[in-house]
């Protein structure tokens, strides 16, 4: 038998057929099937809109704690304005009360006198 019969061989025991004719990949023994629910879970930090930040402030807190590019934070920016709110970060939950707190740290926005704190975010299940 010749090396190329022999990968024809080997290649009709690894595939199955469809009812289209199509070849579909059989799981090998020694694949592990991981289910989702064997996952870590994961979390997304929401950025809440209010009157007391500007558009500047907002986009220079997301380029500064999750190093968005401008056009990354603008867009954010009118999300959380547009919609009362933007995820920011989907993620494991030790780094998402991180990211939050970063948040909740970055301090009022100098531009507005009426500002009198950080924004407001806060976590959910994906």
């Amino acid at each position: 038998m010749s090396a190329r019969d022999m990968l024809l061989v080997a290649s009709e025991q690894m595939t199955d057929t469809n009812v289209e004719g199509m070849a579909r990949p059989l799981i090998s023994p020694e694949t592990e099937t991981v289910e989702r629910d064997d996952l870590v879970p994961l979390y997304r930090v929401v950025l809440l809109d209010d009157n007391d930040h500007t558009y500047d402030y907002v986009i220079e807190m997301l380029q500064k704690i999750f190093i968005f590019s401008l056009d990354q934070a603008y867009r954010h920016a009118e999300e959380v304005d547009r919609c009362g709110r933007t995820i920011v970060i989907t993620c494991e939950l030790p780094a998402a009360e991180f990211a939050r707190d970063q948040i909740h740290a970055y301090g009022p926005d100098w531009r507005l006198e009426r500002s009198k704190g950080a924004m407001s975010a806060e976590i959910e299940r994906a």
